[in-house]
């Protein structure tokens, strides 16, 4: 892989309805060259954009409520977080999945993603509440492929550089031989499995990196793309909190007491700007 420098770009929360990308041009617009890489947190883009559910409104049903109780508790608790090599701390917090808040997370997962992605852990298809208040998660995006390229016309257009937009997902895509496993969907070619792509990319310790959900304008080939992205990842951080219990703990209070205002005092770095050929 050429060399390349990744810079994070710190911005404010963004809020459903912030104005992000004018933020991002005007924070960028000093330091952008052409064919420099824009790399979007997917999460951020999605509550930005409103892709968010209220999951204190949702009903859940019995398969649900199975998922949170029995498999949550018992199979990831007992079983499966000890085959993956998860840390204590996690398996101790699945053994003591929330009900009834987990059923309703489920049943937003079974609805939005299906059983496969349902049966994870967390971030059941690209749905996620970390970085999120109180009982609202993310949704993956509608059209990220769109998304991508008018985000890079937009930056043309406010710029004046012609730039590659990368939206990127900390879910992981496992590398099997010639093969690409993903946990959720993407506009790449890889094999979308779900949990069982989870336990085989940990199971077998394959080498993994972030999902590049969609992208646009990019010259390098997939597997430098994905060591970029790799790198992108660890600059821009996790906000608040990589899963909803960190968070929770960060402000000292309960996974569905967290607010906007708390979020909003944390550093934020939904952006990474990556310049290629750097020395």
């Amino acid at each position: 892989m050429k060399n390349f420098k990744v810079i994070p770009i710190i911005t404010r929360y963004w809020r459903p309805g912030h104005p992000f990308i004018e933020e991002v041009c005007r924070t960028v617009s000093p330091i952008l060259d052409d064919r420099d890489i824009v790399v979007f947190s997917e999460k951020a883009l999605s509550v930005a954009l409103g892709y968010i559910v209220d999951e204190s409104k949702v009903k859940p049903r019995l398969l649900a409520k199975m998922l949170a109780l029995g498999w949550m508790r018992i199979a990831w608790g007992y079983l499966l977080g000890r085959l993956c090599r998860m840390k204590p701390t996690t398996i101790r917090r699945l053994r003591r999945y929330p009900y009834p808040e987990g059923a309703r997370h489920k049943q937003v997962a079974l609805n939005f993603a299906g059983l496969l992605a349902a049966l994870r852990h967390g971030s059941e298809g690209g749905i996620d509440g970390s970085n999120l208040p109180f009982s609202y998660v993310s949704l993956p995006l509608k059209n990220p492929g769109r998304l991508a390229e008018k985000l890079a016309g937009t930056i043309k257009k406010r710029t004046g550089k012609e730039v590659g937009v990368v939206i990127m997902d900390s879910d992981k895509v496992y590398r099997l031989g010639p093969l690409y496993l993903s946990v959720r969907s993407s506009t790449y070619h890889f094999y979308d499995f779900g949990f069982i792509s989870y336990l085989v990319g940990k199971l077998l310790d394959l080498r993994r990196s972030p999902t590049p959900v969609a992208a646009y304008n990019i010259r390098i080939g997939l597997e430098e793309l994905l060591e970029v992205l790799s790198e992108c990842e660890k600059a821009m951080g996790s906000g608040a909190g990589l899963t909803v219990w960190d968070m929770a703990d960060r402000f000292h209070v309960g996974v569905e007491e967290v607010t906007w205002e708390m979020l909003e005092s944390v550093e934020h770095r939904p952006v990474a700007l990556v310049k290629l050929d750097a020395g």
